[in-house]
């Protein structure tokens, strides 16, 4: 179970750490492009521009509860070892 639970956390960090650095990418390339600041008002640019705003910090907090369920589940395995 608890191997499940660490496998889920590990998709959930990948693809939210993914799809924030491609929308990141998206604006610099936006910008590149030549689009204004009021062209990034309009359309999907405003979801696009909040998105690394809050999915980083977002993988970042589940990258530690991610850390901490391994902690536990290997400090679990490593006291029944020792019984």
């Amino acid at each position: 179970m608890s191997n499940r639970v660490e496998r889920v956390l590990a998709y959930m960090v990948a693809s939210i750490i993914v799809l924030s650095l491609a929308a990141f990418i998206a604006l610099i390339v936006g910008t590149a492009v030549g689009l204004e600041r009021d062209d990034f008002a309009q359309g999907i640019w405003p979801t696009i521009t909040i998105l690394p705003l809050i999915g980083l910090p977002i993988g970042f907090v589940l990258i530690i509860v991610l850390l901490v369920v391994s902690a536990v589940r290997r400090g679990r395995a490593a006291r029944d070892a020792d019984q």
